[in-house]
């Protein structure tokens, strides 16, 4: 314990008018985080203050970054703020990592107020890369839209801040430590704990890790590669699939969690995970995945890198929940996916006669519908799968579904994309990205075109590409009502849809790391014929 109490410090300061959060909290390039002068740390009041001041007096919080570079100096600057600010408990991930699954399991497992998790998600780290701050709610899931708009109003009119600038943790020892502040009746307590045993624990109640294990050690072992593309699921993999199921150290490679992520975006997708796509390539491997920087998206491939879509990735789990122990002791209550999601589960909803809900991009919408228990899956076109279990997307645990469906059925990815896509339909699926766009120039294409799309004449438009005639049949600006809450979400992309279940979609994204505009086009075909699901998608 200190001798004398720690001081509280009111520090004065001036707003930004560049700190509403977007779909996945604040992002911005980390010099701007680092260099100007109490820009984090305005940031962070704001996020505090934005918590009512009687739920905020001695409550909990947990805290976690993926490891990317200025975390170490932010997480810092949170703990001796939420100290000043009355929090009476944070729970941090052992050298300050904790996936963004991880966070939400605490978060709902010790009943916390709430969570801060420092990522940029995919986009890249180090010192001229990105940095960003999420806060999630006391379910475990991303602010909602109310949240973010609370905090944005404080930022704007922002005076001071409160902060114990003598106050220093060790991130490195494992256990409590306490602190006597000055005018405050209790000791304020931090708590290190160990990054993967909580999240560990429930997965272990999720799944049959025996049927897992025997799938990766057993005499038919599958042979399995895995990439944590250095960023903090490197912790995880090693512990819950080496460790835990079995598999080899070997088979699990770019572990150590590096502030660059090795120099590369840690975006599992076919661009950026090349060295795995490479290893699956080689045939060696009957099973691959790769993680972003947080653990909250995968990217899946089977042998000879064959490439699973992840709008076919979420279709296919929910084909095949009942391999899972979880969904056979809960049920399954329903599906979602964003919009911009292709409709390959809507297939399967209707198959199963199950809901299917239809939401914005941006992972707080499926929140409510968890919550109020209409919904046991969801999934994003992005890369992100997730279930009720926690109220965020999850890589490890969609890898963990994969495994058990492949236990299940004795098959590869290969063979249970391809039944699938015999039984529904195969769903072609694309999306095109144009970023760095002048902001004025992206603003002014998305309401020309929208003043086309909402011409009536539109709707009865046929357009012909090759031997195919695509037929409108209509054509909208997506807008979602919250079926719990009555919430409207307006403006959530521009869409076409034809005739034969065809898509096309044209959305401004709200994720990049505030460097220009990001337009992304999603394309989508459907193909009943067996005989025709074998062709290019991009053809």
């Amino acid at each position: 314990m200190e001798t004398s109490p720690i001081p509280v410090v009111t520090v004065q300061t001036a707003p930004f008018d560049d700190q509403r959060p977007g779909t996945n909290g604040l992002r911005r390039k980390t010099a701007v985080f680092e260099g100007k002068k109490n820009y984090l740390q305005n940031y962070i009041q704001s996020v505090l203050s934005s918590i009512d001041l009687r739920d905020r007096q001695g409550c909990t919080m947990v805290v976690g970054s993926d490891g990317r570079y200025f975390s170490r100096a932010a997480t810092e600057v949170i703990v001796q703020m939420a100290a000043a600010n009355g929090i009476g408990r944070l729970v941090i991930g052992h050298n300050g990592l904790l996936s963004t699954p991880a966070v939400s399991c605490i978060i709902r497992k010790i009943k916390a107020i709430g969570g801060i998790i420092l990522t940029a998600s995919h986009n890249p780290g180090g010192p001229g890369g990105d940095f960003g701050i999420k806060f999630n709610v006391a379910n475990g899931g991303p602010s909602p839209d109310t949240v973010m708009e609370r905090i944005h109003q404080v930022s704007r009119t922002l005076e001071e801040y409160a902060i114990c600038p003598d106050l220093h943790i060790d991130l490195s020892r494992l256990g409590r430590q306490e602190f006597d502040l000055e005018n405050k009746f209790k000791p304020f307590r931090v708590e290190i704990v160990d990054s993967v045993e909580v999240y560990l624990q429930l997965l272990r109640n999720i799944f049959d890790f025996n049927a897992i294990k025997s799938l990766l050690t057993g005499p038919d072992q599958l042979k399995i590669h895995i990439d944590a593309m250095n960023g903090v699921m490197g912790p995880y993999v090693r512990r819950i699939l080496c460790d835990e199921l079995g598999a080899p150290a070997n088979s699990a490679v770019n572990c150590v969690p590096l502030e660059d992520f090795g120099g590369r975006p840690p975006e599992p997708n076919l661009i950026y995970a090349t060295s795995l796509v490479d290893a699956m390539k080689g045939g060696d491997f009957g099973f691959g995945a790769a993680f972003d920087a947080d653990g909250d998206r995968y990217m899946i491939l089977g042998e000879n890198g064959f490439f699973v879509n992840p709008s076919d990735s979420v279709a296919i789990m929910a084909a095949n929940l009942s391999t899972i122990p979880y969904f056979r002791q809960m049920g399954v209550k329903g599906f979602a996916r964003s919009m911009a999601t292709s409709t390959a589960l809507d297939r399967v909803a209707k198959a199963m006669k199950l809901a299917l809900y239809e939401t914005p991009t941006g992972w707080r919408y499926f929140g409510n519908l968890m919550d109020s228990g209409r919904c046991s899956l969801c999934g994003e076109e992005s890369f992100g799968t997730g279930s009720d279990h926690i109220r965020e997307k999850d890589g490890l645990w969609s890898v963990l579904v994969w495994l058990s469906i492949m236990a299940a059925r004795k098959q590869g990815v290969e063979q249970i994309v391809r039944e699938h896509w015999a039984k529904f339909g195969r769903n072609y699926y694309c999306r095109f990205d144009y970023e760095g766009l002048d902001p004025r120039a992206a603003f002014y294409l998305m309401r020309d075109l929208e003043a086309v799309l909402s011409d009536k004449a539109f709707t009865s438009q046929k357009f012909a590409v090759g031997d195919h005639i695509y037929s409108v049949e209509k054509a909208d600006n997506f807008e979602y009502i919250d079926p719990v809450d009555g919430t409207v979400a307006r403006n959530q992309g521009l869409r076409i849809v034809f005739s034969d279940a065809a898509r096309l979609v044209f959305r401004m994204s709200g994720s990049g790391g505030g460097m220009g505009a990001t337009i992304r086009i999603y394309a989508e075909s459907f193909e009943r014929d067996p005989e025709r699901h074998n062709r290019e998608t991009q053809v």
